[in-house]
Parts: C-alpha cells; sequence; structure tokens
C-alpha cells in the first residue's frame, strides 16, 4: 500500500502548491477540502492518474464442504 502524502508549496507571492499522492480515487477531494477552503480560493486544479484509479475491495469466501 503506497503512503498517503500532501505536500504543498508556498511561493513568495502567496500562492500555494498542493500535491496529493497515494490517495487513490475521488476520495483525495474529501481529504482536501477543507484545507483548501482555509487557504482560500483554488485557481486551478489538475488530477493525477490516482484520481482516475478505483480501490479495489475484495471479500474472500470460504465455504466449509462436509462430504
Amino acid at each position: 500500500m503506497a503512503m498517503e502524502t500532501l505536500e504543498f508549496i508556498i511561493y513568495p507571492d502567496g500562492r500555494v502548491k498542493e500535491r496529493v499522492t497515494g490517495i487513490v480515487g475521488k476520495s483525495c477531494e474529501e481529504v482536501t477540502r477543507a484545507i483548501e477552503e482555509q487557504l482560500g480560493v483554488v485557481i486551478s486544479s489538475q488530477k493525477t492518474s490516482d484520481y482516475y484509479q478505483q480501490k479495489i475491495e475484495s471479500e474472500n469466501q470460504i465455504q466449509n464442504q462436509n462430504w
């Protein structure tokens, strides 16, 4: 499992660049929403390949068969 990381680059003019890695699918928007609201207006957004991936969940079932 990849490490979930939020990286912020703060430029001298006050702009902030945010980079999210290791969070699959749309859940990255949920993770960053509150932070972005506190930072101010989002000027642009670029989605990474992680955004378009789907989280895979599997369920294993074991059946006990008595012969």
